[in-house]
């Protein structure tokens, strides 16, 4: 995505923007110019990566959140955009099955996430659900671009970082959603009655919604109609995971940590990036690493066959009586002073023989000092340096069975 530059959003009057487009950003527009006036535009430290989950009534946002949180690292406590909304006039609205006004959602919403604890990462559960509201996360994204950009060279670089937006939507189909908020609901009914009747606990809120078939239906479909759609509208611009939540929790949470892999070239901020990309990535060496074996170990033969067969020669009589002695334990520490381990040829060679016949092998080089003689004129003791060569050699250990 590019990085904006030039001032904030502005509608002229003639517009020919979407209704929805242009609403937005006059929404954002008040609400970013409270913003600042309020707090000051050096103090607008959002999170660096936010995660907006999104999901169907009974699609296990809650269930799956701490999941979530711990595959990302994040340890702040969630935003749960519904907690937020706890007026009785929006509780009402609410209870119906339908959605609060957009400007106060976002007005709430925004200013809560410039709370300190966040400042690393959090997961805003429920936001966004309509279109004005995608229109102002992007306006929002831009925004902290225009900053990270505005104090990368200051010492308050560190608080602006590269953002990172993750949609990520739970999927669950019409039949299991219904289902699982009319469970849902039982559940809270004979949990308040045992509270009711021990004294023990705390009741749990009913929702209305989630005793009726028809609302629970109700509130699906106003998820798929008008949530589900507009949120694809961001596929292009964040990362986005649809994650199939329909499974049982293992698998469902198999689904998220595949969802979730670190990828650095989405993370990482670009400069950082440059500075490390040449460096190989573990996995694909393992990939090839098979392959390049094989060429190196035929080279060997081919073009170094007198080496090739001294080392070979050194396996048989130095090394592999050592392991045997260890074949219980599957570890072999050897050393050896042999000579022919000064050409570094030669050490590659044993390692990539021995890896080659299952074992896993590593090896370093240390010296040491080697008294010599005596100075006759002052006395000190001259040392030479010696090298030594250790390996390593690991594999799997044989299991003795003993009777009882």
């Amino acid at each position: 995505m590019a990085t904006p530059s030039g001032p904030q959003p502005k509608i002229p009057a003639d517009s020919t923007l979407p209704p929805a487009v242009e609403e937005s950003a006059l929404i954002f527009r008040d609400l970013w110019n409270r913003l600042e006036s309020e707090i000051g535009r050096d103090k607008l430290r959002f999170p660096r990566e936010i995660i907006w989950l999104g999901g169907a009534p009974g699609s296990g946002k809650g269930t799956n959140t701490p999941f979530i949180l711990r595959e990302r690292g994040i340890t702040a406590a969630p935003i749960v955009t519904s907690d937020l909304l706890s007026s009785a006039e929006m509780q009402k609205v609410k209870d119906a099955g339908n959605l609060v006004g957009d400007r106060a959602v976002v007005s709430l919403l925004f200013s809560r996430l410039l709370t300190p604890e966040y400042e690393n990462g959090v997961l805003v559960d429920g936001f966004p659900r309509t279109r004005i509201q995608v229109e102002c996360l992007k306006l929002l994204y831009q925004k902290m671009l225009e900053l990270r950009n505005e104090f990368r060279s200051t010492p308050l670089a560190p608080f602006f970082p590269k953002p990172a937006f993750h949609i990520t939507i739970l999927y669950v189909e019409e039949k299991e959603s219904v289902d699982r908020q009319l469970k849902r609901g039982r559940t809270m009914v004979a949990h308040n009655q045992r509270v009711a009747e021990t004294g023990v606990g705390s009741v749990f809120e009913e929702r209305p919604t989630d005793f009726s078939e028809e609302s629970a239906r109700k509130r699906y479909r106003v998820f798929m109609d008008q949530t589900y759609g507009v949120l694809q509208g961001l596929k292009q611009v964040f990362h986005f995971h649809i994650i199939n939540a329909q499974a049982d929790i293992a698998a469902v949470e198999r689904n998220i940590m595949r969802e979730f892999k670190y990828q650095s070239s989405l993370e990482l901020e670009d400069e950082t990036l440059d500075a490390i990309n040449h460096i190989p990535i573990a996995g694909e060496i393992v990939l090839n690493a098979r392959q390049h074996l094989v060429r190196r170990l035929d080279s060997y033969q081919r073009d170094q066959d007198g080496l090739f067969k001294r080392v070979i020669g050194v396996i048989d009589q130095e090394m592999m009586p050592v392991v045997l002695i260890h074949g219980i334990t599957g570890l072999a520490k050897i050393t050896t002073e042999n000579e022919i381990f000064a050409n570094p040829l030669a050490m590659n060679m044993l390692i990539d023989v021995l890896n080659e016949r299952g074992y896993r092998v590593t090896g370093t080089v240390e010296a040491r000092d080697i008294p010599a003689r005596i100075d006759p004129v002052t006395n000190y003791i001259i040392c030479i340096k010696r090298p030594r060569y250790r390996f390593e050699i690991r594999f799997a250990g044989s299991v003795i069975r003993r009777g009882l």
